[in-house]
């Protein structure tokens, strides 16, 4: 492009749109100017829903809306809108329900072709700019639904209109089911479907592509561990934390994992976990870190440790906002040089083997290329290669374990484990410094903060890093000051370049960070994240909760902008927040006894509200399905008391997974850090006058589950016979 152009984006904060601010295209973002010039000029909306670091969304600009002759075209008959899906996931979640119930398929960018009362009538994702084989380009699809739109406006309206009504209706049916669900018979069938498409060489699930599922994973470790005991499913329990694990370590060995510069990218291109799509995004950090954190926990296998780690380094460096909170992505594209003008996929990660030679020690050179697989002709097969963004590459992967590394070079395994750290740190060194940086989407999301917060407050747990526990303190209170109103107690979905987005959050925001404040309340023992969380979820409770049918809806009743209020149900990249706050609700009412009743009925009509899927395919609802299980088993509540010292009973129920497990730690140094919770629990402030008052404190845990607390259990063993803990069988690692 030799001129600069500017359209209405420039003001806003979202990096998405920021980056669309001098397209020829007369963008509008989503709001009243737009919706009221479609409505003037009768002109159909171009609605494009992306996000920043989305590697398709800038194929589709640099060769369609940087190009100044479809830009015309759009600009004459079109009032075009630009959406953040990150900002403003409502929108997102509306028009890519149609899409994919339109057309089977779905994705980023997606291009939606709305009536000027925003009614969709025909959308997809990504388009060509030209014409391919017998599917027509942007530029002809343009300018025939022009044509379409002018000579039948009436037509095209009904059209839209009668799609959304059946949306309605879909989302709004109770099904004539009458049979009770049955938690465990559900879990079973779930168990099974996961069993019939598991990939026993290379993990996962299905064939390519391959996402980490963390919400999956999650299921299977939870199913194992109500099983495990059981005569009747204890191999499945058995299979079930093998998949999960097995899964977690063929990542952790794959291309999947950045070995340089650790944390995880998006997903795996192929079926063996090798040549990733190279966006990283911070939900699958958050998640990741809880994935390996309970799989440490299940197996006591350090590898899984190292991966938490691991995580906790990547976000701490390169994701962490300088006042607390974690930004939201890096690009999967690139400059592969300073002097580069054209960004490519994966290029800040790839390596040439001629430059590992050059920048490694002699000694270390095939050590290391043997270690990760590195060919002088690039390791990457074409077939993953669409674009030829990766010839002559090589993407690092464990093809050679560190255990048979050290055999293969007649050194110990210690000394080919600091080997390998160290040209790890030298090319690392050579990344930062050298190569241009991907492009950070520095917004903060209120929903994957509180994904964060969580996965921080139980890795804390298995660390026991004061350090780590502050990155979840400091997050939480960043979002208190500057993301949350505490007079309305409302929050606000983003924050960036020193203020907050004008848009409120959604349910996700509400969800996940309720779980994340319950997490961190478990990990720091200061109820003031329990009282926050209490009145988030009155909040949510108000502005989500659907009254008529149960559950809840993504958007609140006040947003008018949104046509249709939306209920997640299957899980994606993130769980449903319907299955996050049926787990909320069941926890919350464990501890507060004024809101035991109600919050625990919200929370078994909103499983019930979702007995379709529950019945018919749940399969896709994996969250849901736990959520179900923590019901039927109920919440194991242990009530540590303690002194200001650690000790083995804290560890002990620490470092063992247990997914009904909620920790109360009444703690004599720090008496007043559970004040409130005492107003909100009678047993629970019997309990600590019974003890902090005494002049000698021996630690002790009550555990109370089904309305009953059992007597104080000072005796390790006697703890974990009471609690069944088990370590399970360490299979060797791949690593």
């Amino acid at each position: 492009m030799t001129e600069e152009y500017t359209n209405r984006l420039a003001t806003e904060t979202s990096p998405y749109l920021l980056q669309h601010a001098h397209n020829p295209v007369d963008w509008y973002p989503w709001g009243e100017e737009a919706f009221e010039k479609a409505k003037t000029e009768n002109k159909p909306i171009f609605l494009s829903i992306g996000y920043s670091t989305c590697h398709w969304c800038h194929v589709m600009e640099r060769e369609s809306f940087e190009n100044k002759d479809i830009a015309e075209i759009m600009n004459k008959y079109y009032v075009n809108i630009k959406v953040d899906r990150e900002e403003n996931p409502g929108v997102d979640k509306l028009y890519m329900s149609f899409v994919t119930y339109t057309s089977r398929s779905g994705g980023w960018p997606l291009s939606v072709f709305l009536t000027p009362e925003r009614y969709p009538f025909f959308g997809a994702t990504y388009f060509p700019p030209q014409d391919q084989l017998d599917r027509p380009g942007f530029k002809t699809l343009l300018t025939r639904i022009a044509q379409v739109w002018m000579s039948s406006p009436d037509k095209v309206r009904s059209s839209g209109e009668n799609i959304i009504s059946q949306l309605k209706t879909f989302i709004e049916a109770k099904p004539a089911i009458s049979n009770a669900l049955d938690p465990i018979k559900i879990a079973e069938e779930t168990y099974d479907d996961f069993k019939n498409s598991y990939d026993a060489k290379h993990g996962g699930f299905g064939s390519a592509p391959k996402f980490p599922t963390p919400v999956q994973l999650l299921f299977l470790m939870d199913y194992a561990y109500y099983n495990k005991d059981s005569t009747q499913y204890g191999e499945q329990a058995n299979h079930a934390l093998t998949m999960a694990t097995s899964t977690l370590r063929h990542i952790a060995a794959g291309g999947i994992h950045d070995h340089v510069g650790n944390g995880f990218h998006r997903y795996s291109t192929d079926n063996h976990w090798h040549v990733p799509h190279f966006e990283k995004m911070l939900y699958d950090q958050a998640q990741l870190l809880t994935l390996y954190t309970s799989a440490y926990q299940l197996t006591k296998d350090d590898s899984f440790l190292d991966i938490v780690k691991d995580i906790i380094l990547y976000v701490k460096r390169d994701m962490l906002q300088q006042d607390g909170a974690f930004y939201s992505a890096e690009d999967a594209d690139s400059l592969p040089s300073t002097n580069a003008t054209a960004k490519k996929e994966g290029a800040f990660c790839v390596w040439e083997a001629s430059e590992i030679e050059s920048l490694l020690d002699p000694k270390d050179v095939e050590l290391y290329k043997e270690h990760y697989g590195i060919l002088d002709q690039g390791n990457v097969d074409p077939d993953q290669d669409p674009h030829n963004e990766l010839q002559n590459k090589n993407v690092l992967y464990i093809k050679t374990p560190l255990v048979t590394l050290a055999k293969n070079h007649n050194i110990s395994l210690e000394e080919a484990e600091k080997r390998i750290k160290s040209c790890n740190e030298i090319l690392l060194q050579q990344r930062q410094t050298v190569r241009p940086k991907p492009h950070c989407d520095d917004k903060v999301i209120n929903s994957w903060n509180g994904l964060m917060i969580s996965g921080l407050s139980r890795a804390f747990s298995v660390l026991h890093d004061p350090d780590v526990l502050n990155l979840a303190i400091r997050a939480a209170d960043f979002i208190y000051q500057h993301m949350y109103d505490p007079k309305n107690k409302i929050l606000i979905r983003s924050y960036r370049d020193g203020r907050p987005s004008s848009i409120q959050g959604f349910g996700d925001d509400y969800s996940f960070l309720i779980d994340g404040l319950i997490q961190l309340y478990q990990a720091s023992g200061k109820d003031h994240y329990l009282q926050w969380a209490t009145d988030l979820q009155d909040t949510q409770n108000k502005l989500f909760y659907d009254e008529t049918n149960s559950g809840y809806f993504n958007v609140a009743e006040h947003d008018a902008s949104v046509l249709l209020r939306m209920k997640e149900e299957q899980d994606g990249a993130e769980p449903s927040i319907n299955a996050v706050s049926a787990s909320n609700l069941i926890r919350l009412s464990t501890l507060l006894t004024g809101k035991e009743s109600l919050y625990m009925e919200m929370a078994k009509k909103t499983i019930e509200s979702f007995r379709l899927g529950l019945s018919k395919f749940p399969f896709a609802l994996p969250a849901m399905v736990s959520s179900f299980l923590l019901l039927h088993h109920g919440v194991k509540e242990l009530i540590l008391v303690t002194d200001s010292t650690s000790s083995t009973l804290a560890n002990k129920i620490d470092d063992s997974y247990v997914p009904n497990k909620l920790l109360v730690t009444l703690n004599k140094e720090n008496r007043k850090d559970t004040d409130w919770l005492c107003t909100q629990n009678e047993i629970i402030a019997q309990i600590k006058n019974q003890h902090i008052s005494s002049s000698s404190l021996t630690p002790c845990v009550y555990i109370c589950e089904h309305f009953t607390c059992g007597l104080p259990i000072s005796d390790v063993s006697e703890l974990e016979k009471k609690m069944a803990f088990r370590t399970v069988e360490n299979p060797s690692s791949s690593s």
